[in-house]
This record gives C-alpha cells, sequence and structure tokens, in this order.
C-alpha cells in the first residue's frame, strides 16, 4: 500500500508522484456542475447542494451558476416543469409535487407557471386522480358489508397520501362509483 501525503515530499520523493497528478478538486465548478446538469435537470438549489458536498468554495460555485443560467443549461423553470411531468406521469398529484419542487428551492413562482405550463398542455388532476383509483376498482367492487367502508377509506388515504387534494380524491372515487354522498362525510 502506498501511502502519500498532501503537501510534502517524504524522504524518498514519494510526493512527486503527487504533483503530477492533477488534484480532484482542480476540477471546476463550471464543468462539475454541467456534469450534473448533463444527466438529468437540477434546481439551482439542488446544485449548491451537491457542489458544496464536494467542497466548491461559495464564490466559484454562485459563479459558475450564473454562467450555467446565462448560457440556458440550468434554470428552475424548466426543472419544476420536468419533474412535474415526470411525477405526474408516475401518479403523484400537485400537493405532493409542490411540496417536492419547495424542497428543492424552487422559486414559487417558477412552480406556479410549471403547473399553468403543465395544465395548458392537458394536464387534469382529476382524470390523473380518477386513473390512480382505478387500480382500487376489484378490491371496492368485491367488497361487501362493513368491508366496503375499509376499501373506501384505503383508496381515499391512498389518494391523499400520493398528494391529490381531498376534493380530487374524492370526485376520483365518486367518478368510478365507489362512493355516495351519504359515506363521504364518514371518510374524514
Amino acid at each position: 500500500m502506498i501511502r502519500r501525503r498532501a503537501n510534502s515530499a517524504g524522504a524518498n520523493g514519494a510526493g512527486a508522484e503527487d504533483s503530477e497528478r492533477p488534484a480532484r478538486d482542480a476540477v471546476p465548478a463550471y464543468q462539475r456542475a454541467l456534469g450534473l446538469l448533463v444527466r438529468r435537470e437540477h434546481s439551482a438549489t439542488e446544485l449548491k447542494r451537491k457542489l458544496r458536498g464536494k467542497g466548491v468554495e461559495a464564490d466559484e460555485l454562485d459563479t459558475a451558476l450564473e454562467t450555467l443560467q446565462r448560457q440556458g443549461f440550468q434554470d428552475d423553470r424548466r426543472y419544476a416543469l420536468a419533474l412535474l411531468r415526470s411525477r405526474a406521469s408516475a401518479g403523484q398529484g400537485p400537493v405532493r409535487i409542490r411540496a417536492e419542487l419547495r424542497m428543492n428551492g424552487v422559486p414559487a413562482d417558477d412552480v406556479d407557471a410549471a403547473f399553468e405550463a403543465a395544465e395548458a398542455d392537458g394536464l387534469d388532476w382529476p382524470k390523473l386522480a380518477a386513473r390512480v383509483a382505478a387500480r382500487f376498482l376489484p378490491m371496492l367492487s368485491a367488497a361487501r358489508g362493513p368491508e366496503i367502508q375499509k376499501q373506501r377509506h384505503k383508496a381515499l388515504t391512498f389518494l391523499l397520501r400520493r398528494g391529490f387534494p381531498n376534493e380530487i380524491a374524492r370526485q376520483a372515487l365518486v367518478a368510478h362509483g365507489n362512493t355516495n354522498t351519504a359515506d363521504d362525510e364518514s371518510l374524514l
């Protein structure tokens, strides 16, 4: 096993090998950030968090991020729209998606713009919720007696955990004929 010292050469000159290799930290913040963006979209906050974890200095990071944004390689609005479409296609609702975007540091106006663009392109939250609720149709159809209430509750809580607002989740179950307004109050 060869031991290497960071800034000192040993008596036998072992430190000379170290000086010939480029230091890992020598990779500029711009190149590191660009490498991350090539793989997938990232929010500015995500990039900062990842690059700080790799030891990139704050001033170098800010400069790199400004350059990437100016060149159009990093855009929080585009990131928000990409994440929204990806999560919606996986059956997640707007509440959960908004929370994830907030967690990733996307500004509220970019989040709102992404939702408006997606909905203008035809994203329909009630239809999506109905599609997700359809997986419960066989269980709800087969349930009898007190089991019906249990299955309805299970379907409703699943939709709520997926990020659909209460009203949309209830509408999705009504759309499949799996609940009625008399039973709705007991699902709270």
